[in-house]
């Protein structure tokens, strides 16, 4: 199980590092803008969107989850 607190703050922190608004990587991947808003909540976010938004930002999904420190660990 991954830490939903981790995983929006890094979402977040890529976004603003690669001068991406949270809004555009949401649009671009075509997911609701009030989807990140499930992270938090029991339903949780579906592996498939996690895997788009690791894409999206050239991470790892270790590195989302808060699974490592590394972004570029276990990247294929």
């Amino acid at each position: 199980m991954y830490n939903h607190n981790i995983l929006r703050a890094r979402i977040k922190y890529l976004c603003d590092l690669k001068k991406i608004a949270l809004r555009k990587l949401l649009s671009d991947l075509g997911y609701n803008v009030n989807m990140l808003t499930q992270v938090t909540g029991e339903r949780g976010i579906s592996s498939v969107a996690l895997c788009a938004i690791a894409d999206y930002l050239d991470c790892s999904l270790d590195y989302l989850t808060g699974r490592c420190d590394n972004p570029n660990q276990h990247k294929l």
